[in-house]
């Protein structure tokens, strides 16, 4: 991930509603996303998990500016009918965007645990650079929310039900999921004030990828 910015959100899908939800996922709508001025790349996890269908999306941004820009706002306020069907359905519905502000590591791991965090790290980059450096860790990033900008009022968030917000983003990506755990143990030994104020460390585990870099979307 390279752009300055970011965008996370994590959802829950009904079975019934599962070959809809991948459908519109990767048909439609991250292609709608990384063709909006602004967005890179988008990345589609989901947790390793039997009970429930959840899923987590990550958008690069070339800055959180992006986030209450023109072009995103004129997506958000014009959902497709196909949005208009899937957004309404979205359960444990959690957005949250703004400044990459620390990154360690090199390439994309694709078993990854996407951790919500009430508490920020008073040294950033001293902690991912920890991190990174456990055994099979690929990437890891530390994102600062910025609830301004991510609570614009749209079309498309009158569409969701009780939208949860977070402080920060603390990505940890892995080669397998020992190295995952490994590193999620070591963080709460050397942050243990950011941890015990996380969500669930859930782990997930890649799905799709879309990057505008390098796609074709003719």
């Amino acid at each position: 991930m390279r752009g300055a910015g970011f965008l996370a959100i994590w959802s829950d899908v009904e079975t019934s509603d599962l070959t809809d939800y991948r459908h519109w996922l990767t048909r439609e709508h991250t292609t709608e996303r990384v063709t909006t001025k602004g967005f890179l790349a988008s990345r589609v996890f989901r947790a390793a998990r039997d009970d429930v269908n959840r899923f987590f999306i990550l958008y690069e941004l070339e800055a959180p500016e992006v986030l209450d820009g023109e072009a995103y706002l004129a997506r958000l306020n014009a959902p497709t009918p196909w949005s208009q069907r899937i957004m309404p359905k979205l359960g444990n519905f959690i957005r949250g965007g703004g400044v990459m502000a620390a990154r360690a590591g090199r390439g994309e791991g694709a078993t990854i645990a996407a951790l919500r965090i009430e508490k920020l790290p008073d040294d950033r980059g001293q902690l991912a650079n920890a991190l990174v450096a456990c055994d099979g860790i690929a990437a890891v990033q530390i994102g600062v929310t910025d609830e301004a900008r991510t609570s614009v009022r749209t079309a498309e968030k009158g569409m969701r039900r009780n939208e949860g917000f977070f402080a920060g983003l603390l990505l940890i990506e892995a080669l397998d999921v020992a190295a995952l755990r490994s590193a999620l143990r070591k963080a709460d030994e050397i942050a243990p004030d950011v941890l015990a104020l996380a969500s669930e460390p859930e782990i997930y585990q890649a799905m799709f990828a879309l990057d505008a870099r390098i796609a074709d979307f003719e």
